[in-house]
């Protein structure tokens, strides 16, 4: 199977799914990333203590929601205004 395959039979078995069940699973990938994040932290912040760690944690998230926010107005303003 390739990859173009696969992901046609993911996206067929998340049309089959209820809203409910796709929701679980965006939560659950939201907390793993989260989760691995925190791992790095620790990783590369052995001394700090969890409350720390979560700290560290918003930190990042905040950064790449800016970081994200300036790409949006970046292309937007590349594309200019949009005629209608």
């Amino acid at each position: 199977m390739n990859a173009a395959t696969a992901l046609n039979k993911q996206v067929e078995r998340y049309r089959q799914m209820t809203g409910e069940q796709r929701l679980k699973i965006a939560l659950d990938l939201h907390e793993l990333s989260c989760e691995v994040a925190r791992a790095g932290i620790r990783h590369q912040n052995p001394d700090v203590d969890e409350a720390g760690v979560e700290r560290l944690l918003r930190r990042r998230i905040e950064m790449a929601n800016l970081e994200k926010q300036a790409v949006e107005i970046a292309i937007a303003r590349r594309l200019g205004p949009i005629k209608e």
